[in-house]
């Protein structure tokens, strides 16, 4: 029962070029999608899937970031002219990264532990988004990573995006999870003042 500090999700409104990151499992994908707000909805969807060569799931930290960072760069090269960010704006990346981890802001966590096969000590305990970051500006990369977020976090608000009713996701795939919305004043972990919205998604890990 982790807490994401998700604590708006898409209105359905959001408009503009966005990236992400889908790293949870042998394989990562890297996305590139356009949102037309409540009208015209998702535009486009691109995308590319890379597999992990084996040795990396098990090496060090700065092998495995290293690769998922220069495929993200090779990625983000195809990038239409039209849709290049105005000079001196950074692009930025939705992180998914479906492992167990605990959470200290909404673009940073640590790693609790590995799942689905890895197992690299030296992420163990760390930020996971500083790992990717000082990846990123190695390949010479300039993007931000806005927001780290669990598979069913971003399974709830990829559906919020098309219908407000939705309060819950589920994964079942290599392993199985889910998360919600709780009503933040029921959160005992929950610590400091109460987000505007009132509500808070939660990661369950409630599965293997």
């Amino acid at each position: 029962m982790l807490i994401t500090y998700v604590d708006n999700l898409p209105s359905g409104d959001e408009k503009g070029l966005f990236y992400a990151l889908d790293l949870g499992g042998t394989n990562f994908r890297a996305l590139r999608v356009q949102l037309g707000g409540k009208e015209k909805g998702v535009v486009n969807v691109e995308s590319e899937e890379v597999s992990i060569p084996p040795h990396l799931m098990t090496g060090s930290a700065h092998e495995l970031f290293d690769f998922i960072a220069s495929s993200l760069a090779k990625f983000v090269s195809s990038e239409p002219i039209e849709l290049h960010p105005p000079p001196g704006r950074q692009r930025e990346l939705g992180f998914t990264f479906s492992f167990p981890v605990r959470q200290t802001s909404i673009a940073s966590g640590t790693l609790i532990k590995w799942t689905k096969g890895f197992n690299i000590e030296d992420v163990v305990g760390e930020d996971v988004v500083g790992e990717l970051t000082k990846s990123l500006q190695k390949v010479g990369l300039d993007m931000r990573v806005s927001a780290l977020v669990n598979d069913t976090v971003g399974t709830v608000a990829r559906a919020r995006f098309s219908n407000p009713d939705v309060i819950a996701g589920v994964i079942l795939g290599t392993g199985t999870n889910a998360a919600y919305v709780e009503r933040a004043h029921a959160i005992p972990k929950l610590h400091g003042p109460l987000p505007k919205s009132g509500e808070m998604v939660i990661n369950m890990e409630g599965g293997k």
